[in-house]
């Protein structure tokens, strides 16, 4: 098989598939005949030839997938008109507090953001299969530590937490959003119901928040 039709192949499972495809499964489609760095270069190259196109091709945490471009949003969305989502500050600091500072407990997100967090907004992010439950801290009470999913990242468009945009504070969460909007698909709503008591982080939450994403 020459390289123009291995492509040709490439483009077609990814085409048809309904969700990422990681590089061992693209390998199945040679029978393996054809190594992981290979299917790489393939794919790169693929990449290109699609450069010029309202779709792209992007490698995600799951795996690689063809994507809508995001100034071929506003067209698409005539199609299908969706209200804007809409999201509570008290879930997007959630969110953003563990996407940035994971594995963090129920009791490090109350730190930074100086209120209590609901279990109920952790157990919505849990079911849209933005966190997960890792582990649990060897304290008093054991209590559970929480991290992104690859399932947020896919939503996202990203392939790692590296590509997160750097913040220095969770009263950045809007601007989050809207940065990750520009950089991926847009993030699915989300009806989240916030707390009465959703005041302010105190002053220093800057210094407990770090602004690089860390690795959980």
């Amino acid at each position: 098989m020459n390289t123009a039709q291995a492509k040709r192949v490439l483009e077609t499972a990814l085409i048809c598939s309904q969700q990422p495809l990681q590089v061992r499964e693209l390998r199945t489609l040679f029978n393996d005949e054809l190594g992981a760095d290979t299917v790489k270069q393939l794919l790169s190259d693929l990449q290109l030839d699609w450069a010029q196109r309202g779709v792209e091709l992007v490698c995600v945490a799951t795996g690689w997938r063809f994507q809508s471009r995001p100034d071929m949003r506003d067209y698409l969305d005539r199609l299908h008109p969706e209200k804007p989502p809409r999201y509570s500050r008290a879930t997007l600091e959630t969110l953003a507090i563990i996407a940035y500072r994971q594995p963090v407990t129920r009791g490090d997100m109350e730190d930074i953001r100086g209120v209590t967090i609901s279990s109920l907004l952790l157990k919505q992010l849990e079911d849209r299969g933005w966190v997960e439950v890792i582990g649990h801290r060897e304290t008093v009470g054991r209590p559970a530590l929480y991290a992104t999913t690859k399932h947020f990242l896919e939503d996202l468009g990203l392939e790692s937490l590296d590509q997160l945009p750097l913040m220095e504070s969770p009263h950045q969460a809007n601007d989050l959003l809207a940065a990750l909007h520009d950089s991926g698909d847009l993030l699915p709503p989300l009806d989240a119901t916030d707390t009465p008591a959703d005041a302010a982080p105190p002053d220093d939450s800057s210094e407990l928040f770090d602004s690089s994403p860390q690795q959980p």
